[in-house]
């Protein structure tokens, strides 16, 4: 990607979630928005997920979304290219639907998106069970 493209392209936000919605008026709906996965045991699968990023800018271009094991060796999803465009000074919304996803250990996955086929952002997420004491955290005062 040329620095003029990277200077007409800026990723606002990524959402990750269960399910995404197209509504009346052109309006999205995001359910179960989450940050990170906490679980009673591992491994576990997720029947569906979404990753939603949310875009400004102009010009045309292929996105990807890829989530990286903790060790960065593995691919646990990836997705298929998507095209998308944006007219001048305008959004677009790109969605990752993926089906079936195992996370197989506890530990920070790496979720890469791509832009024609280079890394432009990665956010964290953090994958774990009850079980482990330093996600359980301790506090001394009652609410």
């Amino acid at each position: 990607m040329t620095t003029a493209d990277q200077k007409n392209l800026k990723l606002l936000y990524t959402l990750f979630c269960d399910d995404v919605r197209l509504e009346a008026g052109n309006k999205l709906s995001f359910m179960g928005v989450f940050q990170s996965i906490m679980v009673q045991q591992l491994p576990v699968s997720l029947i569906k997920f979404a990753i939603v990023n949310h875009w400004q800018g102009q010009g045309s271009y292929l996105s990807e979304v890829r989530i990286l094991s903790p060790d960065r060796q593995h691919p646990v999803v990836v997705s298929q290219p998507t095209r998308f465009e944006i007219a001048s000074g305008g959004f677009a919304d790109n969605i990752s639907f993926f089906v079936n996803v195992t996370f197989p250990t506890s530990g920070t996955y790496f979720v890469q998106t791509l832009i024609d086929s280079n890394v432009f952002r990665e956010d964290l997420l953090t994958v774990s069970d009850v079980a482990e004491p330093e996600m359980l955290g301790t506090s001394e005062s009652v609410n």
